[in-house]
């Protein structure tokens, strides 16, 4: 394996953040209890120390979501003290009620800790909450002492930047980062011109579904759920799939680790999130910084340019 992972400043929020990161959604229930206590202690040797979970569903949900639940058992398998990691949580706008905090407290409770470090604040599916409510809304996290940092997950760029205003104006906490889908396949937004003003002014962010559920690992058999298809470009990312594990393999390289290597060649983001569910893909990705140093970001941007499926296809404002 790779040495310890570099760390990168998290925008203005006053910390460090790995540049990989490891959960989200169904990770933690898709292994058994004993291989993810080696995972995840593997990881935190290798500085991997941010870990993603969220509360995802609702109370009475059958089958029950608790993907959380069994992290908090996991991590207390591990036997890492909880200063030695990192943790990220998730808050709904469709669950806002007079405030975040009565969720974020729920999320915290589940996995047995007091508090987080970051908090991802998902998608805008309520009309009726403005930027000032939200802002004041994450203010009170903060302030409660129940994160440091606050982000939010795929919103436009429009909306941060005001987000942004609001929150200097008013001398609150404003979002540090945004969560971003990013992939070889899915670039149009990150890349796009509307947040790369963004990134001028020192925001950044986090790419997921970097491998698109499993596709751009080279498979094409997979059966569980994954994440959202914005502008329908699955169907485009599978007829390019045998080209893309063909031209990692020119490379000398894995599909996977090309896919996170490639995450890596943007210099506005701070950590590619994973799911990694066996040691041995941990051990591809810890690899990627080795891919981008022997190949070199341009040359490594070039030979996976034929294989950006959603150019032109979707608004680089973002949703």
């Amino acid at each position: 394996m790779t040495a310890i992972v570099p760390r990168r400043a998290l925008g203005d929020a006053g910390f460090e953040v790995p540049a990989l990161a490891l959960g989200s959604w169904h990770t933690y229930d898709r292994m058994d209890f004993e291989d993810a206590v080696t995972l995840l202690g593997t990881a935190i040797e290798h500085g991997v120390n941010l870990f993603d979970v969220g509360v995802y569903g609702f109370p009475g949900m059958q089958p029950p979501a608790i993907t959380d639940v069994l992290f908090s058992a996991i991590i207390r398998g591990v036997g890492a003290p909880r200063e030695s990691w990192l943790l990220s949580e998730k808050v709904w706008t469709d669950a806002y009620d007079n405030g975040f905090a009565p969720q974020l407290e729920r999320a915290l409770f589940r996995v047995g800790t007091d508090h987080t470090d970051l908090v991802v604040l998902g998608d805008i599916h309520r009309e009726d909450l403005t930027m000032r409510q939200i802002a004041t809304a994450m203010q009170e996290l903060v302030d409660k002492g129940l994160t440091r940092a606050w982000g939010v997950n795929n919103w436009s760029a429009g909306n941060i930047a005001e987000l942004r205003r609001i929150a200097s104006e008013e001398g609150l906490v404003g979002p540090a980062f945004a969560q971003l889908k990013y992939s070889v396949a899915r670039r149009s937004i990150p890349d796009g011109e509307p947040f790369a003003k963004l990134f001028a002014d020192g925001f950044v962010f986090e790419a997921s579904d970097c491998l698109e559920g499993g596709y751009l690992a080279g498979r094409t058999d997979l059966t569980r759920e994954v994440g959202r298809d914005p502008g329908d470009v699955r169907t485009t990312l599978l007829e390019n799939l045998p080209d893309y594990v063909a031209t990692a393999e020119k490379l000398g390289t894995t599909p996977a680790r090309l896919a996170i290597a490639f995450t890596l060649t943007h210099p506005a983001n701070v950590m590619t999130l994973f799911g990694a569910t066996k040691l041995s893909q941990l051990e591809d990705n810890l690899a990627a910084f080795e891919l981008v140093e022997r190949v070199g970001a341009a040359e490594l941007r070039a030979a996976v340019d034929p294989f950006w499926a959603d150019k032109g296809v979707v608004d680089p404002e973002g949703p």
